[in-house]
């Protein structure tokens, strides 16, 4: 048993399960970012897609655990009183809560392929034929308006984001976790004061209800993985059923990455690690959870969803309209005249329905 104490560091092995950690956030994060840039430079005029925002969400997230790991360890060292309490904590929290709000994503994208309305059932068993990542990939999240609002798009990208109903209860939900957060955060800070608040306490009431929505979030991304597999059986097709098992995948991933981390959160003081500087820890036990929870609770499933959305989308080209030049030989001479008067009409109209054109 080793025994922490404030300004002491931690254990050798922890310390080097730490910078494992953070190394691997550190790949991730950088392949995350990587593919967001290719994704971007191929299809920039369709805005925000959701695949877009995947690789956004998942490379924040990992550069937060980066950041989360090593600054526990200069903390632990230092003896920084802030990161016992509220700064470790929102460090610890807050890409958690990017994580669960990309994965909340991908359940919004499977409700959407299972409750699609009734007019737009032909497109559904288009998108069962050809795979839901290749959907992924066609669907933006910026509504397809006019050509002008296309120009606009280009230099103001939010401007004409059009999101989805289930979307917006995505960010509903992910904006209240937030706030949960940031309350309780606030309330941590006032518990390095003199009065009766436990601090620690706080902090384990945070994670054990960020616990149970993760479990949910696995078992319901179980749920519509199996909808959606039984759906694209009845494809057939060999697309359908290489997309099948993507879709399995993904579900079973989540349901085994998810559950030992939600319970590991449940039952042990694992998440709040940074805050017990009295706590007496063994070593090898504290090191194994620690892997469960942040290597196979978070690091997985992400790498996992980059590995899943891999493939590029097509090149998106600005729709250009050059100016059709018509060369009229006449010769007839006795008509020239009017032919001239007719091609000199023909040629302004022509140029000025050009100019106007879109770029």
């Amino acid at each position: 048993m080793l025994q922490l104490g404030e300004g002491s560091c931690f254990p050798g092995l922890l310390v080097g399960v730490n910078v494992g950690l953070a190394f691997v956030d550190g790949i991730i994060a950088s392949l995350a970012f990587a593919q967001l840039i290719r994704i971007h430079l191929r299809n920039s005029q369709l805005g925000w897609t959701r695949q877009k925002v995947f690789h956004l969400l998942i490379g924040s997230s990992n550069v937060g655990y980066l950041l989360y790991f090593v600054l526990t360890l200069v903390a632990a060292c230092n003896g920084w009183l802030c990161w016992s309490y509220s700064c470790g904590f929102i460090a610890m929290a807050f890409p958690r809560l990017l994580l669960f709000a990309a994965f909340l994503l991908l359940l919004s994208f499977w409700v959407d392929l299972c409750h699609q309305p009734d007019d737009e059932e032909e497109e559904e068993e288009e998108d069962e034929e050809h795979g839901f990542l290749e959907a992924l990939l066609k669907r933006s999240l910026s509504k397809p308006g006019s050509p002008n609002t296309d120009t606009r798009r280009i230099c103001v990208p939010f401007h004409s984001i059009h999101v989805g109903s289930r979307q917006k209860i995505v960010i509903l939900a992910t904006v209240l976790v937030f706030i949960l957060m940031m309350t309780f955060a606030v309330v941590i800070w006032i518990g390095m004061g003199e009065n009766p608040i436990d601090s620690s306490m706080v902090a384990r009431v945070y994670v054990s209800l960020f616990s149970i929505a993760i479990l949910l979030l696995g078992g319901a991304l179980a749920c519509y993985g199996l909808i959606l597999c039984l759906k694209m059986r009845t494809v057939r097709s060999e697309r359908a059923t290489s997309e099948m098992w993507k879709i399995a995948g993904l579900a079973v991933v989540s349901v085994l990455c998810f559950t030992p981390s939600a319970f590991i959160g449940l039952l042990t003081e694992i998440p709040v690690l940074y805050h017990w500087h009295r706590l007496e820890i063994n070593g090898v036990s504290t090191s194994l959870l620690l892997i469960l929870y942040y290597f196979v609770g978070s690091s997985v499933p992400s790498a996992f969803v980059l590995w899943e959305m891999r493939d590029l989308p097509p090149f998106v080209v600005a729709n250009r309209q050059d100016e059709s030049r018509t060369i009229t030989f006449i010769r007839d001479s006795s008509a020239a005249v009017n032919h001239r008067q007719r091609w000199t009409t023909a040629t302004s109209a022509q140029n000025q329905i050009s100019s106007v054109s879109p770029i």
